[in-house]
């Protein structure tokens, strides 16, 4: 049954367009069994046959010429064959076989089959399996020249090539769209001047992706069709090389500043070889991994050690009978690869000039950068070199108070003072979301109403957070920069860093954001936007008033200086720790000297060569596969969402919260619910992307498994102790699941299989144990459910540690009070069940926290250093039912400034760490 267009746009719909078409395939196989059985017509086959559509005209295989055999034998009525033949591309689909067995892409038997030189294998006797990728070719060409000229680039191929392509041909604009964005195997784009805008092809899948769209196609110019084409296939998928081949003053074209995104401008009347040769070589450069590249060449050598690091070359331990199988088991290339030394076709990390600079370099173009900094001990450390790089003692940093650790011990280290802002509470599962961007402009509007804005260096913030909340990273930037356009943005994208291959989530990162505000201050109309905003506002409008209006920046005031770091090993191929900075500041030359002492301070001077190593192969996977990898990614969260909430058992026990549980409406002005509910389809998606100032990582779930009785630390257990299904952050009645590149539907399978089993339990225990278990799981599911603690605020920093803080902001010095708690004389304990906790809390004197103090779930301090303890955190400690918090002594207790400690130290407390900042 064909497909409609509502069916089209359905999100899980679209992000499964790459299984889509392996699941009709397979049906195509499945109809093809039935027909030679006699159990299904002729005409359910050529339904389901017709039903592959268009969409296999984006891809190179099967091909012209199976699709032709397949509707020959179905017209010849010969079943058998066709089954034969719609299995073999099924499997060949499914498998990948066809990226490098040439006999696939013939229509005789392959019993029957002489090799041919369609897609040769190897590069000779021995050799290595050569990289498949597809290149898609838009040409003004008729449809009937198309076979030809594939095999015109199928003959250009050469023994000697390190990769083999095959060639798409569409003839429009809108089929090139669709191409790039259904087929993820394209690599390469070669542009014929002269093709249609429009596609001949009706389907509604397709009109659904062009929707999206729709700004690419209004307005269009025909002169300048293909540099328009060129710039809407790199705002998709920036990692494409795109090719420009045109009958015109090819030189003149080539100058234009519009085609500085294409790699090569060519004469389309030229030998064809030269073309073939520029896109092998444009693959070259994204395949390169210098210093991988170089590290293996390094192992191959014979070398003599004579520097600290026993275990390099492997001696120590394959010769030793007692730790042997440790190099059996990780195998002799980790320690042939292993050296301290920063010669011999090696690099160092902490000042590269080789290898590792190239490396970071081309990690940079990969990431939308400016300058990419390796770093080998993880985000943690990233954050603090940030930190250290930028700020300095006495400068205000507007911290979201319930981010990562880091980020607050990287105060400690600067000597900054944090300016705490509050994310919206989500107490139904004791967890937090992110910051509203109108708590973010009043802590800047306030520090300006008393005088103090010049000392606010940085707003720093979480994206996206660990349950999936992503912000509107260019609306919270050019407002911020509304009021203050000299201000350093840093963005935690510890958890995000693969965003940058999806098209629908890059425009919410960091750099994807930072480039939207580039190229927005290069426009002249900027300037007006501006102008007329504040010809709106008058002279001296009121904090309420600005709150209320989304502010645009002065484009000719506006220092673009954005940070951020990314936990590659978190959702890329890394090995565990590898790290990234992501840098794109306009006054980076001026700040270039402190980041690097900073990297000096916190980077190992014994950096791993393989964690190295792996940032590099990561950078180079995603440029080459990393959209079809992560929007892999989200469809296998789709598929989870889907099946949990569809299923009649486990959906009675668990469900993932929707974005309508996890954002609050005020924050979705599209109106998006949720990502399958009923009459969503992906383009509400895309809009709430584009519009909202909250939307959900569609790879995050949250998992409520207190409706099936369990806390979310116990539930972890029971999956990983009995079902080998791993998961990381709990809270106190859910679990969050996370699809990532690594995951497959098998993954997806076991997960609803063991759910579906421990439904069942709950089910028959329910009944075994009669109304005395039912009323025992009723009230425990309540408890869960219902009987949560509220969420602590920040309080406020005690006195002796505000300094010169203004009178109505809350920002003080945590570095004072961190280290006044290194003098063991001036703490005490109490515990949180003492009755002089509750009576100190009311009557004094106060409690104020020498320590952070964080209990694990949720992640985030809820005390931090100086600040002083209220009724509402030690309420929300006491109803923890979790086994670790940092910073807290069960046996102790908390542990706390005395008062005459805090007199002394309010004596002093301003002397250091109160200067203005010269750093930044």
């Amino acid at each position: 049954m064909a497909s409609t267009l509502e069916d089209a746009r359905s999100i899980d719909h679209f992000f499964s367009a790459p299984s889509g078409r392996t699941d009709r395939w397979r049906d195509l196989h499945a109809i093809a069994r039935f027909w030679a059985k006699g159990a299904q017509p002729k005409q359910a086959v050529g339904a389901a046959l017709d039903e592959l559509g268009a969409m296999e005209e984006f891809h190179a295989f099967p091909g012209g010429e199976l699709i032709a055999a397949l509707r020959e034998r179905l017209k010849n009525e010969d079943a058998n064959g066709f089954l034969a033949l719609a299995k073999r591309i099924s499997l060949a689909i499914i498998t990948g076989n066809y990226k490098h067995d040439s006999k696939e892409w013939q229509a005789v038997d392959l019993s029957l089959a002489e090799p041919v030189d369609v897609l040769p294998a190897t590069l000779g006797e021995g050799a290595v399996h050569r990289p498949y990728f597809e290149m898609l070719t838009v040409t003004p060409a008729p449809a009937g020249r198309w076979p030809s000229m594939a095999a015109e680039f199928r003959r250009l191929r050469r023994a000697e090539d390190t990769f083999v392509y095959e060639a798409i041909l569409v003839g429009s604009l809108e089929d090139a769209i669709c191409a790039a964005v259904l087929n993820p195997d394209i690599a390469a784009v070669a542009i014929y001047e002269g093709f249609a805008l429009r596609s001949a092809h009706d389907a509604p899948v397709l009109r659904s992706v062009l929707a999206a769209q729709q700004p690419l196609l209004d307005k269009v110019d025909e002169a300048d069709l293909a540099l328009r084409l060129a710039a809407g296939l790199k705002a998709i998928r920036p990692e494409l090389d795109i090719y420009l081949l045109s009958d015109r003053r090819v030189e003149k074209l080539a100058g234009d500043p519009r085609a500085a995104m294409i790699r090569r401008v060519m004469y389309q009347i030229e030998e064809p070889l030269e073309l073939h040769l520029s896109v092998l070589e444009g693959i070259k450069a994204r395949f390169e991994t210098p210093f991988f590249d170089n590290l293996k060449l390094y192992a191959q050598r014979p070398i003599a050690t004579f520097h600290a690091l026993p275990i390099a070359r492997g001696k120590s331990v394959f010769r030793s009978p007692w730790i042997r199988d440790m190099g059996q088991f990780y195998g002799i290339n980790l320690f042939l690869a292993e050296s301290s030394a920063t010669t011999g076709g090696l690099d160092s990390l902490l000042e590269p000039t080789g290898n590792i600079k190239r490396s970071q370099e081309m990690a940079a173009r990969a990431f939308g950068a400016e300058h990419v900094f390796f770093v080998t001990n993880g985000t943690s450390t990233s954050n603090k070199m940030v930190l250290q790089a930028l700020i300095a003692p006495g400068d205000i940093v507007i911290l979201d108070r319930n981010c990562h650790k880091s980020h607050h011990y990287g105060l400690v280290l600067s000597g900054a003072q944090p300016f705490y802002v509050e994310a919206f509470p989500m107490v139904e599962f004791s967890m937090y979301g992110a910051v509203p961007l109108r708590t973010i402009k009043k802590a800047l509007l306030d520090l300006e109403a008393e005088g103090r804005l010049d000392r606010v260096k940085m707003v720093d913030l979480t994206n996206c957070t660990f349950d999936g909340h992503i912000y509107n990273t260019r609306r919270v930037m050019e407002e911020c920069l509304a009021i203050k356009p000299d201000l350093i943005f840093l963005w935690d994208e510890a958890w995000f860093g693969f965003a940058r291959w999806s098209p629908f989530l890059r425009p919410r990162t960091a750099m994807g954001a930072a480039a939207d505000i580039e190229a927005w201050l290069r426009d002249p109309a900027s300037v007006v936007q501006y102008e007329r905003q504040r010809k709106e506002l008058g002279g001296k409008p009121s904090i309420d008033k600005l709150l209320d209006t989304r502010l645009v920046p002065d484009p000719r005031a506006v220092r673009l200086r954005v940070y951020q770091t990314n936990s590659t090993h978190k959702s890329m191929s890394a090995i565990r720790q590898g790290s990234m900075v992501l840098v794109k500041d306009v006054d980076f030359n001026k700040v270039e000297a402190q980041f690097h002492e900073a990297v000096f301070t916190h980077a190992s001077t014994s950096p791993n060569q393989q964690l190295i190593a792996s940032l590099d192969v990561a950078r180079r996977q995603m440029e080459l596969e990393g959209y079809g990898l992560v929007m892999n990614a989200i469809e296998v969260a789709l598929d989870i969402r889907r099946e949990v909430a569809i299923h009649p058992l486990i959906s009675k026990y668990f469900r993932i919260v929707g974005a309508d549980g996890m954002v609050p409406k005020e924050y979705r002005s599209s109106g998006f619910v949720d990502f399958l509910a009923p009459d969503t389809r992906w383009d509400d998606q895309l809009r709430s992307m584009r519009e909202d100032e909250f939307c959900l990582d569609p790879t995050r779930m949250t998992l409520v498994c207190g409706t099936a009785g369990f806390d979310g630390t116990s539930f972890k257990g029971l999956l990983a102790a009995q079902y080998n299904i791993q998961v990381n952050k709990t809270s106190r009645n859910s679990v969050l699941l996370q699809s990532n590149i690594n995951n497959t539907r098998s993954d997806v399978a076991l997960l609803i299989s063991v759910l579906l089993k421990i439904s069942n339990e709950i089910e028959a225990r329910l009944q075994r144990g009669g109304e005395a278990e039912q009323k025992a799981f009723a009230a425990r599911v309540h408890s869960l459910m219902n009987e949560v603690p509220d969420l602590p605020d920040f309080s406020h920093f005690h006195d002796a540690f505000r300094g010169d803080a203004g009178e109505t902001t809350p920002e003080g010095d945590i570095r004072s009070a961190f280290f006044a708690a290194y003098a063991e004389k001036q703490c005490e304990y109490l515990r949180i069940d003492s009755p002089d906790c509750d009576r100190r809390i009311d009557k004094g004197p106060a409690l104020i926290s020498a320590s952070f103090v964080i209990p694990y779930p949720p992640g985030f301090p809820i005390l931090v250093p100086g600040q002083v303890v209220t009724h509402e955190t030690i309420t929300f400690m006491r109803k923890l039912d979790v086994k670790e918090i940092h910073g807290y002594e069960k046996a102790k207790g908390l542990k706390l400034l005395k008062p005459d400690a805090l007199i002394s130290k309010k004596s002093h407390v301003t002397g250091n760490g109160r200067k203005k900042s010269q750093a930044a």
